[in-house]
């Protein structure tokens, strides 16, 4: 009977995946079940995690790495005891997948954290879900995090279903070159029309957008990224197309991450509505990922 462990923070995405995996195939193998994992903070800051007392030989842990740094350490305590535990095979369900983006360093002694936290979640992990990682100069996740078993799902697809259902024949727009792959995937997957602008970065929350050359006069557009973080680009394109005549501009994103006050500057920008998964809790969920997780991880079962 393989167990998804999570911490108690996210039991409520945990038990969608858990109900996902149920509905796949209530007949075929042994049904899952879900074990928490309890955490306690002592005083000087330090953590103190208990795992259930005995674990199945297959074993998924569900944690998304968004505000990462806590959670890798508890990561670092439990994988090792997992093991010791009685878990064989030990997979980590990350939707959101913390440290992409350092993928090289840009000064010397610099450390690149992609490669560093990538080959020692590969050191005590036996297989890795995400989705949607924030790959730039490296182009697959097995280069980021050695294994055999790391597979990327793309929620690009179910936020075109949302889009299309919202906003019918709008205009999927990517806020800079990075979000291309995104924006066109999900455009195929909804039928509609694709463009990607330019970003010009001078700094984390300084950045400049131009528009792809089309004509934005009266049309609804959708910006579409993988996250949404300060939001200072996505910010800039929306001026940009409420400047150039544009209906109405929402955003859909994979990773609501949106730090600060991100949200209130989509707002002012002129961003109507926000559409992003449930990978990081956010009061813009709209799109949950239990159906495509449950999908990848039947690979544990076998």
């Amino acid at each position: 009977m393989p167990m998804l462990l999570c911490m108690d923070d996210e039991q409520p995405a945990a038990q969608r995946l858990l109900a996902a995996l149920q509905a796949r195939n209530p007949a075929a193998g042994e049904p899952w079940r879900l074990g928490v994992i309890e955490r306690h903070r002592f005083p000087d800051g330090e953590l103190r995690v208990r795992l259930p007392p005995a674990l199945p030989p297959a074993v998924a842990v569900y944690r998304s790495l968004h505000q990462p740094n806590e959670k890798l350490v508890e990561l670092l305590l439990l994988a090792p005891a997992a093991r010791e535990l009685g878990a064989q095979r030990l997979w980590l369900v990350a939707p959101y997948l913390a440290y992409m983006r350092q993928d090289m360093a840009f000064s010397p002694g610099e450390v690149v954290s992609q490669r560093q936290v990538g080959r020692w979640l590969a050191s005590v992990f036996d297989g890795l879900i995400t989705v949607d990682p924030h790959l730039h100069r490296v182009a697959t996740l097995v280069e980021a995090v050695p294994l055999a078993q790391a597979q990327v799902l793309s929620a690009a697809p179910l936020l075109a279903q949302t889009v299309a259902a919202r906003r019918p024949g709008a205009l999927l727009l990517g806020p800079d070159e990075e979000s291309e792959q995104w924006v066109r995937q999900a455009a195929a997957a909804a039928g509609l029309q694709a463009a990607v602008c330019r970003k010009v970065r001078h700094g984390d929350r300084d950045v400049q957008v131009q528009l792809p050359p089309l004509d934005m006069r009266g049309r609804a557009v959708v910006i579409v990224d993988d996250m949404a973080s300060t939001g200072r680009t996505v910010a800039q394109a929306a001026a940009a197309l409420r400047a150039a005549g544009a209906a109405s501009v929402d955003v859909a994103v994979t990773h609501a991450l949106f730090v600060g006050d991100a949200l209130a500057a989509l707002r002012a920008a002129g961003v109507g509505e926000v559409w992003s998964t449930d990978s990081v809790p956010h009061a813009s969920n709209a799109v949950f990922l239990a159906p495509l997780l449950a999908r990848a991880l039947a690979g544990l079962e076998a």
